[in-house]
């Protein structure tokens, strides 16, 4: 039998073969020196970073990420997008160039950029996971990108992309003169090739620029004029962060035994559509205003669509059941409906039942709801936040009979539309962007297409007179937001600049 003889294996050949096993090896800690303010996140961050900080992070740029998303589907020009973003960028991730300071790369910009590229890497640790979420983070990501990059200071910029060294070929002048007349042809607007510099690469590079059929393509070389650098750039951030996230695809599994981070991810991952973030105590209550039992009928016209649906079926049914009545009772709390007025609010709801049925069947839950009762979640008196939108989306879709959930995802668009104009909405132009937005499963899109039909005269008022900047206004995720902008902006008269800065 043939024995196999240990000592004739070459010790150097077989050190050899731990290039398999690079990519899983424990990453070695490299200090980040961010010259630059633009990144291509190509090295992955190794220092060490707190949980907190790990969501939080991820959650601030998943927040500029789904803004960026919105204002694409709401077909928003880029001046316009410019306008909404820029604000929100200063507030949640911002990122200075090296001439906002007078000594060079200081600790607050390399607090900052430390932030952008490691909320980078755990947003793409979420986004990985299947093909369509890859899709979108690389479109967002280099709509960043490229807003980024027209923002930078020209100087930075220049420096910033001779660092990537790319391997791009300039036209020699004798190619340029033999290409002459196809290249003034094939590129609109050029009078003289004289007057452009010229870059010659693989029409698979700027696939863009291929599309718009504004450059010359001739045996499977694109001939780029200077002009169009940053459609190249993006073609060629867009390709490396495409072949990034499927070799992050192919390590998800490693993580799965980290249970600290895989909750988290996870939550990411699943509200992405609509930058769902921690909801905290009070957040959607407006102080000074008059929230009792008596006063939600008339608080109910600046309810969102999924809470002025439920208040209807309530007033119509004297009842909702149980996941209904969960939804709205929570939202009610949001508001600021103490629990001893939202009993009485309950309790005259269901005009068809006595005081002894009321008292046995669904007293509890309102006071379980508020913290009043139960353990758990419930100890300390807080009982549970009013559920988000991914939330309501998402969780316990309805039934027959049952009336919670989101209108705009569990209605037929029939049924919708009728719901939209009994609460008044009749605008032609809105309802039929609401049906492509539910077309496309943009429900949130759509809710925020519905606010901003029905506010457009008082969110005019509101920045004419600098009441609510940009940033007061980001995309509405959370149906107590919804409820407290719109109160705000229908009462600008008795609110003053502080108040609404108090209550955002």
């Amino acid at each position: 039998m043939f024995q196999y003889d240990k000592s004739r294996i070459d010790t150097k050949r077989r050190a050899g073969l731990d290039y398999k096993r690079k990519q899983f090896a424990t990453p070695t800690y490299k200090q980040q020196e961010y010259v630059h303010r633009l990144n291509f996140y190509e090295i992955p961050p190794t220092a060490e970073i707190t949980l907190e900080q790990f969501e939080q992070w991820a959650i601030d740029r998943l927040r500029i990420l789904s803004e960026l998303e919105a204002c694409s589907y709401r077909n928003k020009t880029p001046a316009e997008t410019a306008a909404h973003i820029t604000p929100l960028l200063q507030k949640f991730l911002p990122l200075h160039s090296n001439t906002a300071s007078s000594s060079g790369v200081d600790q607050r910009l390399k607090d900052e950029r430390q932030k952008d590229h490691y909320s980078h890497f755990i947003l793409r640790l979420a986004f990985s996971s299947t093909e369509d979420l890859r899709r979108r983070f690389v479109r967002l990501e280099a709509m960043l990108f490229k807003f980024r990059f027209q923002q930078d200071d020209s100087k930075e910029r220049r420096a910033f992309v001779e660092s990537l060294n790319f391997d791009w070929d300039i036209l020699a002048d004798e190619e340029k003169q033999e290409l002459g007349e196809s290249l003034l042809n094939a590129t609109p607007g050029l009078k003289r090739t004289d007057d452009e510099g010229w870059f010659k690469v693989d029409w698979e590079r700027v696939p863009e620029l291929v599309e718009r059929k504004g450059i010359l393509v001739k045996k499977g070389k694109a001939y780029v004029p200077l002009r169009e650098q940053l459609s190249m750039i993006l073609a060629e951030f867009n390709a490396r962060l495409e072949k990034a996230l499927e070799f992050t695809s192919r390590a998800l599994p490693r993580l799965d035994e980290d249970d600290r981070l895989i909750p988290i991810l996870d939550h990411l991952s699943k509200n992405f559509g609509t930058s769902d973030t921690s909801y905290t105590d009070g957040e959607g209550a407006v102080p000074g205003a008059a929230i009792n039992a008596a006063s939600v009928d008339a608080l109910s016209r600046h309810f969102p669509l999924c809470m002025r649906n439920l208040h209807m079926q309530l007033r119509k049914n004297a009842h909702l059941k149980h996941f209904g009545r969960l939804q709205y009772t929570l939202f009610l709390k949001g508001i600021g409906l103490s629990l001893e007025d939202c009993l009485i609010f309950w309790r005259q709801s269901f005009r068809n039942i006595n005081d002894d049925e009321f008292n046995s069947k669904y007293r509890y839950n309102v006071r379980h709801a508020y913290g009043d009762v139960g353990g758990d979640a419930n100890r300390r008196g807080r009982g549970y936040p009013p559920y988000s939108c991914q939330k309501i989306l998402t969780d316990n879709a309805p039934g027959a009979g049952q009336t919670h959930g989101c209108p705009y995802r569990h209605f037929s668009v029939d049924n919708l539309i009728s719901l939209l104009q009994a609460t008044g909405v009749n605008d032609r132009e809105t309802l039929q962007g609401v049906r492509e937005d539910v077309a496309k499963t943009r429900y949130h899109i759509a809710c925020n297409r519905v606010f901003e039909y029905v506010h457009k005269d008082d969110l005019k008022k509101a920045k004419d007179e600098g009441i609510m900047n940009q940033a007061d206004l980001d995309t509405i995720v959370h149906p107590n937001t919804y409820f407290k902008r719109s109160y705000q902006l229908k009462n600008l008269g008795k609110l003053s600049k502080a108040d609404v800065e108090m209550t955002t």
